[in-house]
């Protein structure tokens, strides 16, 4: 089975991660910039571009808006599937932050997610400077099939990828050590390497600082 790559060429730039412990990142001003419906319709790729992307109701947008503190800059909505372009918010004028449609069930048409899933591939595939994409995985529940598919295809493109798993102040730590081990463990029964692992709470706070030195680790190779 294809090993999960963390180092794909952007510009002629290969990323590597440092590992670091100091808060280094402090978002100063997170602003969104404009929807878009089609790739060709993005900000120019002027700027690093780190997207975020996961099942529907995972907790995306309360994601974005704990690593921003902002709490309305990403909408978020009790209804899955509301995530419907592809949004971009420019972090201190310096790097955009991408919130991109969910995969996997939402209640829309099965038209609107074919819709969906091309725009995604697209933009994924075909983005000269996104740096890294954060699949979000809810770490209350096994790994869905849905999951283990996007990212098989992730590392068969190599795209450099990371995962978020979230929603972890829901779960109980003995229940969440546990629940963590077995997800790691599915992923491991297909992949050689896991890729960079983030564990993260819109409620605490939990794994903003992580992600955020993680970003400025690669803005550093802009």
């Amino acid at each position: 089975m294809h090993t999960p790559s963390t180092n794909r060429k952007r510009n002629s730039k290969t990323i590597t991660t440092f590992a670091s412990n100091k808060m280094k990142m402090r978002i100063k001003e997170a602003k969104f910039v404009k929807s878009s419906q089609k790739v060709n319709e993005c900000p120019k790729p002027t700027m690093p571009e780190y997207a975020f992307i996961g099942r529907s109701n995972v907790g995306k947008s309360s994601l974005i808006n704990m690593l921003c503190k902002r709490k309305k800059l990403a909408k978020i909505s009790g209804t899955p599937g509301k995530t419907q372009l592809v949004n971009h918010f420019l972090i201190d004028d310096k790097w955009y932050l991408v919130d991109l449609p969910g995969y996997g069930y939402a209640k829309v048409s099965k038209t609107k997610r074919a819709i969906f899933s091309k725009l995604n591939e697209t933009y994924i595939l075909t983005r000269e400077n996104l740096m890294c994409l954060f699949v979000l995985i809810d770490s209350r529940i096994p790994l869905q099939n849905s999951d283990l598919e996007f990212i098989t295809t992730l590392g068969e493109k190599k795209v450099p990828f990371c995962i978020v798993f979230t929603k972890t102040d829901k779960l109980k730590k003995s229940t969440y050590d546990e629940q963590i081990t077995d997800l790691k463990n599915q992923l491991l029964e297909h992949w050689e390497e896991l890729p960079p692992l983030f564990h993260t709470s819109s409620v605490s706070g939990k794994g903003r600082e992580e992600i955020l030195n993680f970003i400025d680790d690669v803005n550093s190779q802009w």
